[in-house]
């Protein structure tokens, strides 16, 4: 959390009827809301902010960010590696690679402008091997020829100087731009710019129905006249209805939840759930200064059990990939920590493994079972669009990693989908 801070006092949208205009289950003249965002993790958040902007220079009805748990970001946002990630992986051209890349340098000017921790610390992607070590090559190549991101060799001197500890048998490539954030700090940065521009944040608010508002008929799509949404008070069962020109599925683990309540049977998808197990470590010994990644293989579902570090300086090491059918299991998988004590040991060779607990486990949104991380055979892009036979709405589906770098210029994007301009990638 930002130093001396004060969380938002958000509060359940049926406590909030002074701000909100209209709930009834009539069609009102105008609607309550221009926006109404659901899901307050990161991403929405972040759209809910560019939104509110958007529309605080106008004569629209504001924007809401409907969240179901008690307080804003609780499930993937807070449970991540904490990563800016630099935008190696994604692949030329993907929604990924240009979100991304425009995220990250939005979030260093945004963390420092609004004093939010992070750090600029880089990042060492390893080679144990040849295979790895041709991986590492292509990725530079991409990287310097066609994305424009900033990577080198680190030569074998370098690295026993700047990180003895480290095993690379065949090869480090640097990427500098890497660094890493305090989330939870971002997103109440994020949500006070949202409720400054006049935005309305509702906990404990869970969607139970969506239904385009009547049409007048003709060739108009569904939503052309608004959407009403059913909510439910996650704490006392009480519902309402709220009017909206326009809804933002935003729901991250729940995104096809609430993609479903939408689309006609033949088109209702599913998600699946990566778990990624994270493990801390007391010892003061070995030290290392910067995050440290296995190179990863085509194909690969993740980006490998990697070293990473929080703002004191503390390492943990993970997420694994462990496939799950609960997006509620997140209990760390200690049966798990053999495999995850190997994959350290590659590039960590004199780890105390005495030293390693549990520590957190997060759950990714994933569009497909196995699905790549990387460009190539089994990647799937995010999923970011004005929703094909529909006006009005703009779903986000498959919102995994680098979904916390891009946060901000997500928001932007979806801003543009709606206003018709392009001021991200």
């Amino acid at each position: 959390m930002l130093a001396g801070a004060v969380p938002r006092q958000s509060r359940s949208l049926f406590t909030r009827r002074s701000r909100i205009r209209s709930f009834t289950s009539t069609a009102p003249v105008r609607a309550d809301f221009t926006h109404v965002v659901i899901g307050g993790g990161v991403i929405g958040i972040a759209t809910a902010r560019a939104l509110a902007q958007k529309s605080a220079s106008s004569s629209s009805s504001g924007t809401l960010l409907l969240e179901r748990h008690a307080s804003i970001g609780t499930e993937t946002s807070s449970r991540n590696s904490e990563v800016i990630h630099a935008g190696l992986y994604y692949g030329p051209g993907t929604l990924k690679t240009r979100l991304c890349i425009a995220g990250k340098q939005k979030m260093y000017a945004f963390c420092a402008a609004r004093g939010v921790p992070h750090a600029n610390v880089g990042k060492w992607v390893i080679a144990q091997n040849e295979a790895e070590r041709e991986a590492l090559e292509g990725l530079h190549a991409v990287c310097r020829d066609e994305l424009h991101v900033p990577t080198r060799f680190v030569g074998e001197r370098e690295a026993r100087e700047a990180e003895p500890a480290v095993r690379a048998a065949a090869g480090i490539l640097e990427s500098p731009t890497t660094g890493i954030v305090d989330s939870h700090g971002l997103m109440v940065a994020l949500q006070g710019e949202f409720e400054d521009a006049g935005g309305v944040t509702a906990v404990n608010s869970t969607v139970t129905r969506i239904e385009p508002l009547p049409l007048a008929g003709g060739s108009e799509k569904p939503g052309s006249r608004g959407w009403r949404l059913t909510v439910r008070d996650s704490a006392t069962g009480e519902e309402s209805t709220i009017d909206t020109e326009t809804i933002v599925n935003s729901a991250g683990l729940s995104a096809a939840d609430v993609h479903n309540m939408i689309v006609p049977p033949e088109r209702r998808t599913r998600l699946y759930y990566a778990k990624g197990n994270y493990f801390s470590y007391a010892a003061s010994e070995p030290r290392v200064g910067r995050l440290i990644y296995p190179a990863t293989l085509p194909g690969a579902g993740g980006l490998g059990t990697h070293l990473t570090l929080d703002l004191a300086g503390r390492l943990r090491f993970g997420p694994d990939v462990e496939w799950v059918d609960d997006r509620e299991d997140l209990a760390v998988n200690t049966a798990r920590f053999p495999d995850v004590l190997a994959a350290v040991r590659r590039y960590l060779p004199n780890i105390d493994e005495t030293a390693l607990s549990p520590d957190y486990a997060g759950i990714r949104p994933k569009l497909s079972r196995g699905g790549a991380v990387g460009a190539g055979k089994g990647f799937f892009d995010f999923h970011i669009q004005m929703e094909d036979g529909f006006a009005g709405w703009v779903n986000m589906l498959g919102m995994e990693s680098p979904g916390l770098t891009s946060s901000i210029a997500i928001g932007d994007y979806v801003r543009d989908l709606f206003y018709g301009t392009r001021t991200v990638g």
